[in-house]
């Protein structure tokens, strides 16, 4: 997957497809929408889902949202470049829309548990970097659940139910961060990027550089 990013020495590269997972209210979503701002080259991927929509929430940035029947015409095609059904609801990530955004220079990160994390890696193999970030602890994550009031106490339960099963998949990613300070956690995050970005594998306009230095 070929991205048309230059560096300051006129390098092609390969775009980075940035995985971040953790278990609902560790701070992947805040960190997420910190590294969209630093960072102009990066385009979030927008999965699409069979759940409601949510107050506040808009069609088309937050989520596509979409019938059941569409979701499953949707696998049937292959237009998915990964999947899975979570909390009774189906999310997905558009395969038209992450190429879509590769070639035009775009890394794209992703907002997605280690399900979706394994597939997309399965597909696209080195193009993509997993960060799983931890909550400090169970008790904090559950006081997070609790204070961010959108959850009923049978919801809030059965998320502290699925964390201990994300947790268990640590070791399936390249990076894992421990959330106990937003700011920090995001720098650690920036740094990640930024480094995955300068991976010699990456740099595909570099052997041409090289052969010139060695004319």
């Amino acid at each position: 997957m070929e991205a048309a990013d230059h560096d300051l020495h006129g390098f092609n590269r390969r775009g980075v497809l940035f995985v971040l997972s953790s278990p609902s209210g560790a701070g992947k979503s805040t960190i997420s929408r910190m590294l969209l701002e630093a960072e102009p080259d990066l385009a979030m991927s927008v999965s699409a889902t069979t759940r409601p929509i949510r107050p506040g929430e808009t069609d088309g940035i937050d989520y596509h949202f979409v019938s059941l029947d569409t979701f499953r015409d949707m696998v049937a095609n292959n237009e998915f470049l990964e999947w899975a059904h979570v909390f009774g609801h189906r999310y997905g990530t558009p395969r038209a829309q992450v190429e879509t955004m590769l070639a035009a220079g775009k890394d794209v990160l992703f907002d997605i548990d280690w399900q979706g994390a394994q597939q997309l890696f399965q597909i696209a193999g080195g193009d993509v970097v997993r960060t799983f970030i931890l909550p400090p602890s169970m008790e904090e994550l559950n006081d997070r659940l609790v204070r961010r009031a959108t959850d009923s106490a049978e919801v809030i339960a059965a998320r502290m139910q699925r964390a201990a099963a994300e947790v268990s998949h640590w070791d399936g990613y390249d990076y894992v961060l421990v959330n106990d300070d937003a700011k920090r956690c995001f720098r650690d995050v920036k740094t990640i990027l930024a480094a995955e970005r300068l991976k010699r594998s990456r740099q595909t306009g570099l052997i041409g550089f090289i052969r010139t230095l060695m004319k």
